[in-house]
């Protein structure tokens, strides 16, 4: 999982929310307490890909108390050398079945305004933009445009 982890923030710096560096310096335990921590339960879940003995893509989910029947799909990444071969939709599924055996109906996902190539790969997989948009958590003369859809 670090390992995928360094490949996410190396390749979309801007995509998730913290640096190659403070990635890099956490130990490889806390990593594995992370994803057994995250295996379970009903309020947040990772969901990771191993096509074949290496981890090649991966997606969250997690709950928003204000919007309970609504499931946020957070840190989602495929390795260069999966793309377009429905690794996605495979993760994006994951998170929707999690969603919905925890009684959350709804996705909801923010992608960067201007990340062309994800806006469309989230509308192929059934997401609709809302038309809201929101300052970029860690970047704040970006935006980031909200994205849904039913699980």
């Amino acid at each position: 999982m670090r390992a995928l982890r360094l490949e996410m923030l190396a390749d979309s710096p801007l995509a998730f929310l913290e640096t190659v560096a403070d990635a890099a310096a956490r130990p490889h335990a806390e990593y594995a307490l992370r994803v057994a921590s995250t295996s379970i339960g009903s309020q947040i879940a990772q969901f990771v890909a191993d096509p074949g003995g290496r981890l090649a893509g991966h997606a969250g989910g997690t709950v928003l108390p204000s919007e309970p029947e609504l499931t946020v799909v957070y840190a989602v990444y495929v390795s260069p050398g999966w793309r377009g071969s429905g690794l996605l939709a495979d993760l994006v599924d994951a998170v929707a079945a999690w969603s919905r055996a925890c009684g959350r109906p709804e996705l909801m996902l923010e992608v960067v305004v201007g990340n062309d190539r994800a806006y469309r790969a989230y509308e192929r997989l059934g997401f609709v933009d809302t038309g809201v948009r929101v300052p970029h958590p860690t970047v704040p003369a970006m935006t980031e445009l909200q994205m849904r859809r039913a699980a």
